[in-house]
């Protein structure tokens, strides 16, 4: 896996508590951008869902209640 530098500027308050307890930065950036990632491609479909369900006419519960029926029959 490659990486890339990624720089950012941060109060200097809240880096030197992290320094002070021995937080390691790289993984806590990692994973607050792996989640943000997460949460984005969520939205994007949720909206995408949605926008799908106006065009068809049919609330969520409807749509979730068609693609359970139809796995059930196969």
């Amino acid at each position: 896996m490659s990486t890339e530098v990624l720089s950012v500027r941060v109060r200097k308050e809240l880096k030197r508590k992290a320094e002070e307890l021995g937080l390691d930065l790289r993984a806590i950036v990692e994973r607050a951008l792996e989640e943000e990632i997460r949460k984005e491609k969520v939205r994007k479909f949720k909206k995408i869902v949605d926008n799908a369900l106006e065009g068809m006419h049919l609330t969520e519960e409807e749509w979730v209640r068609a693609v359970r029926e139809s796995r059930s029959e196969r």
